[in-house]
C-alpha cells in the first residue's frame, strides 16, 4: 500500500479502510511494536501483512481510529469499543457486497493502543439457503428441518465458521416459505436486520441476558426462536424446555464436533432423555479458502489444483472462502448411545458405523471440483486423513 504523507494521518486511515474493504477483509488490525505499528488484513480467515507504518504516525492513526468511531481520544489505558461512522460504505467489487457496519475496538498494550477494525458486508446472495454451498444432502435435511413446527437444531463450529450466516438463511427461508410465522431472534450482537424477524439485541452487561429474554419470550407466543449462542446451562435448559414444548428453535454452541455438541449438553446437566427428544440435528460446520479462479494451476503429479498467487488475490492464491459441513441427525443408535451416557470416542465410533460422513469426506468434493486444496482441507478439519 502507499503510504500517505505522515501530516495527512486522515487521509492514511481512510485509505487503508477503503484498501480493505476493496480487497473484502473481515477484519483490519492495527498492532503497535517498539517501532512502528503494523497493518494487517484478514483476507479469507488468513491474516495478511500490508503495511507498516513509522512510529511518529502511529498514536495519531489511533487516535483518528477513536475519532470515527466516537470513543474518548483523551483515555489511552482502558479497552474501548465502538462504531466508525462518518465515512461512505461503497460496494466491495469482489462480490463480498456493501459494508453495513465498522466495529471498532481498542486495546491497550505495552507499546501503545492496539486496534481491530471488524467489516460487516450486505450480501443478499447468502440469505438464500441454497447459495451457502452445502451438500445436497444436508440443503434438503436443512430444509425439512425449517418445515417442522418443534424442536432443536444447533449449529457447531469455531469462531469465524459461518454459523451466523447459516442461521440467517435459515430464517430467510422460514419467511419465504411460510410467510406469517412468529419468530423471534436474540443476538449478541444484531448484525444484520432482517425484515420479518422481531430481533432482540442481547447484552451480559446488562439484565437483558440470553436466559432472562428467552424465559420471557416464551409467553410472548413464538412460533421460532434463534438464540445467538447457548453460552451456559441455564440458557440451555430452558432452549431445551422450549424445543420439547411446541417451539422450532436454533442455535449455536462452540464445540469441534456433532458429537462433542450433544456431550457438551450432558455436562451442563441436562438430561439424556431431554436431549434425545428436544434435539433435531447438530451441523458443524467449517468456511475453508477458495482458490483463485484467475491464478491457480494444476500439479502435473496429482492432478488437483494448487494456490499460485496473482495481484488479484493479493499473491495469496486464494480469493473467497467455501463452506464444507457435517450433519447429524438424532436416529435409534445415536439415541441409545446417549440415553448411555457413553464417551465422545464411543458416540464417534456409532456414527461411523452407522455410514456418517464427516468433515474431511464432505470437503473431498470440493478439493476434486478444484475449489480448494488438500491442504487447505487438513487445516480446517485438524487431519489428513479420511
Amino acid at each position: 500500500m502507499k503510504k500517505s504523507p505522515q501530516n495527512n494521518v486522515v487521509q492514511l486511515v481512510e485509505d487503508i479502510l477503503s484498501e480493505a474493504i476493496r480487497c473484502g477483509a473481515s477484519d483490519i488490525h492495527f498492532e503497535p511494536t517498539g517501532q512502528e505499528l503494523v497493518v494487517k488484513y484478514r483476507l479469507d480467515g488468513t491474516l495478511k501483512l500490508i503495511d507498516r507504518l513509522p512510529r511518529a504516525v502511529r498514536e495519531n492513526a489511533i487516535s483518528r481510529l477513536k475519532v470515527l468511531g466516537n470513543l474518548l481520544t483523551y483515555r489511552n489505558d482502558i479497552p474501548q469499543e465502538g462504531r466508525i461512522e462518518g465515512l461512505e460504505s461503497p460496494s466491495s467489487p469482489g462480490g463480498y457486497g456493501r459494508v453495513l457496519d465498522m466495529r471498532l475496538a481498542v486495546f491497550p498494550t505495552i507499546y501503545g493502543q492496539r486496534a481491530v477494525v471488524r467489516l460487516f458486508y450486505e450480501n443478499a446472495e447468502l440469505m438464500r439457503l441454497e447459495r451457502l454451498g452445502f451438500s445436497e444432502h444436508i440443503e434438503s435435511a436443512l430444509r425439512s428441518f425449517a418445515g417442522r413446527n418443534q424442536g432443536i437444531l444447533l449449529l457447531t463450529g469455531p469462531a469465524g465458521s459461518g454459523k451466523s450466516t447459516t442461521l440467517t438463511a435459515l430464517l430467510g427461508h422460514i419467511l419465504s416459505r411460510f410467510p406469517g410465522k412468529s419468530i423471534v431472534a436474540l443476538e449478541d450482537p444484531v448484525e444484520r436486520a432482517i425484515e420479518g424477524v422481531t430481533q432482540v439485541q442481547i447484552s451480559s452487561s446488562s439484565e437483558m441476558t440470553f436466559p432472562v429474554a428467552l424465559r420471557s419470550l416464551l409467553r410472548q407466543d413464538p412460533e421460532v426462536l434463534m438464540i445467538g449462542e447457548i453460552r451456559d446451562a441455564e440458557t440451555a435448559r430452558i432452549a431445551i424446555e422450549a424445543g420439547l414444548t411446541g417451539h422450532l428453535l436454533m442455535s449455536t454452541m462452540h464445540s469441534g464436533s456433532c458429537s462433542g455438541a450433544l456431550l457438551r449438553l450432558l455436562e451442563m446437566g441436562i438430561e439424556s432423555y431431554q436431549i434425545t427428544s428436544g434435539i433435531c440435528a447438530v451441523l458443524n460446520q467449517r468456511l475453508v479458502r477458495r482458490l483463485c479462479d484467475r491464478c491457480k494451476k494444476r500439479n502435473d503429479k496429482t492432478g488437483l489444483f494448487e494456490a499460485a498467487g496473482c495481484p488479484d488475490c493479493l499473491e495469496t492464491g486464494f480469493r473467497g472462502r467455501v463452506l464444507l459441513a457435517e450433519l447429524v441427525e438424532l436416529d435409534s443408535p445415536l439415541r441409545k448411545a446417549l440415553l448411555q451416557r457413553v464417551d465422545l470416542e464411543t458416540l464417534e465410533k456409532v456414527l461411523a458405523e452407522h455410514g456418517h460422513m464427516n468433515l474431511y469426506q464432505d470437503g473431498r468434493r470440493l478439493v476434486s471440483a478444484a475449489v480448494t486444496t488438500e491442504a487447505e482441507l487438513g487445516h480446517a478439519c485438524g487431519t489428513s486423513e479420511p
